[in-house]
């Protein structure tokens, strides 16, 4: 997986950068220097933590740390770290939020602006048309990297090896085992837990090593687990489902959904995941 996806080649990048800018310290000013030792940081551990992942959010706020970085490196320096402006343009490129989108953009005109004593005008216009021609581009690319990795997300499993789905799956396959149970005259129920957000791959993992082969676990959101359980009668499936919810140290919160009571051409993901308010949490694993 990693050599499909290059990430060595990436993690070698990253490394790189970080020595240049270590480089750059010594004849740096003082303000400089505190923001050059941060970047490199930065950088340093994204290589060391990198791993490739299509279930990797890009909705955390840590994201606006890069494009904090470089426009202090080039506002507290711009006649040394002027070159910096383009990196904007490869900062472009990596999948953010609208918010995260709208703070780089800003911080890349300030970027421009405080390098302009060192610019002719001809020459800022210039720099300021080339630019933008090739952040928009970035943007455009990192809309589709967002594209695939939604249409990945939908028809992969989560985790390899594991048998966990993705929350769209599940509105597939829950019209599929509602007409399995009527034609095998079996009980079906869908199982859906809330567990805390810093919990959910290992609690995920957990839920997927006891689960049979044709129980199907599904992430519904950052908080949200879920797992069709058949049985022969809903006796059986509730002795199932104080078994599952017995290899948990603290049993989640859960709720109890029967396949036939569900309306599934008129079901959300959001109609599961809200349905877990206070009053209908259940603590009990009877």
């Amino acid at each position: 997986m990693p050599s499909k996806y290059k990430i060595r080649l990436l993690r070698a990048n990253l490394l790189a950068a970080a020595i240049a800018l270590a480089l750059l310290t010594p004849a740096s000013p003082p303000g400089a220097i505190v923001l050059l030792w941060l970047s490199v940081g930065w950088l340093f551990v994204s290589a060391v933590l990198l791993d490739f992942s299509h279930r990797r959010s890009r909705g955390f706020s840590w994201q606006i740390l890069p494009g904090a970085l470089l426009l202090g490196l080039i506002v507290s320096a711009p006649e040394r770290h002027g070159l910096l402006i383009w990196a904007w343009a490869a900062l472009f490129t990596l999948p953010q939020t609208r918010w995260v989108t709208l703070f780089n953009v800003v911080a890349a005109l300030v970027s421009l602006i405080s390098i302009t004593p060192q610019l002719t005008g001809p020459a800022w216009v210039l720099l300021l048309l080339c630019l933008v021609a090739l952040s928009l581009f970035a943007l455009s690319r990192a809309r589709q990297l967002f594209d695939l990795n939604s249409a990945i997300r939908q028809r992969l499993r989560l985790m390899p090896g594991l048998n966990l789905w993705a929350g769209e799956q599940l509105l597939r396959d829950l019209q599929r085992e509602q007409i399995r149970c009527a034609r095998e005259g079996i009980y079906g129920e869908l199982l859906v837990l809330r567990v805390k957000r810093h919990r959910l791959w290992a609690a995920a993992q957990q839920l997927c090593a006891q689960a049979y082969d044709f129980e199907n676990v599904y992430r519904l959101d950052a908080t949200t687990l879920a797992i069709m359980v058949l049985a022969r009668t809903a006796d059986d499936a509730s002795i199932r489902r104080r078994c599952l919810l017995g290899t948990f140290t603290e049993p989640p919160s859960h709720q109890v959904l029967p396949l036939n009571d569900l309306m599934v051409g008129a079901l959300a993901l959001e109609d599961l995941t809200h349905g877990l308010t206070s009053e209908r949490l259940s603590e009990e694993t009877a």
